[in-house]
């Protein structure tokens, strides 16, 4: 694997994340984030471009659509020595993204809380990053991915030994955490939503 030069962020627990995302700055890894992530990357004096510099699309309904862009997932997805592959990231200017780092919004968290309405709870279901995740997780050959914090230290201690790359062991390792991660974040959804009557619950009343 080439050496990360390119890393998309974007993070609900934003423990660690300023001085990640400094370390990866100062190895030269260009930053791509979104929202409050980029907000708090900036405010830690690391240069970060927005990710609708890169779409060329805004963020756009209430945060809902951000990431789901072919030049984001073909960026991610794209098999690096495929001649084809490529090839079309020139064509149409995607970036290769080498490393993502996401983690999920708080359903668990929302839906545990005292009078919680069903539309909340619908407006914690994470969509955009379990997308990052899993694209990053089945390309894991080529991508480090990362949806837990603990693990920010062992991706900068790899990159300092090995010229700025991961192993690929580890990269398998993140990428079945990845796996594990959206299919508890799924279950705990589907859990919620069995719960719900719509005979009573006020969101069916139109």
């Amino acid at each position: 694997m080439p050496k990360i030069q390119r890393a998309i962020i974007s993070v609900t627990d934003k423990s660690g994340i300023k001085e990640f995302a400094k370390a990866l700055g100062e190895m030269g890894v260009e930053i791509i984030s979104t929202g409050g992530t980029a907000r708090v990357i900036r405010e830690a004096g690391v240069e970060v471009k927005d990710v609708s510099e890169i779409t060329g699309f805004p963020e756009m309904m209430d945060g809902r659509v951000k990431t789901l862009h072919p030049k984001v997932h073909g960026g991610i997805l794209a098999i690096r020595d495929n001649e084809t592959h490529v090839a079309q990231m020139k064509e149409h200017d995607i970036p290769s993204i080498d490393l993502v780092v996401v983690n999920l919004y708080a359903f668990e968290k929302t839906v545990a809380k005292d009078g919680v309405t069903l539309a909340e709870a619908i407006e914690n279901i994470d969509i955009g990053g379990p997308t990052l995740l899993r694209s990053s997780a089945k390309n894991f050959r080529y991508v480090t991915v990362v949806v837990d914090p603990k693990d920010y230290d062992l991706i900068l201690k790899e990159m300092k030994e090995n010229n700025g790359e991961t192993t690929l062991e580890t990269r398998f390792y993140l990428a079945k955490k990845v796996f594990a991660t959206t299919s508890n974040y799924d279950k705990a959804i589907t859990e919620y939503l069995n719960k719900i009557d719509p005979a009573s619950d006020p969101y069916f009343k139109g």
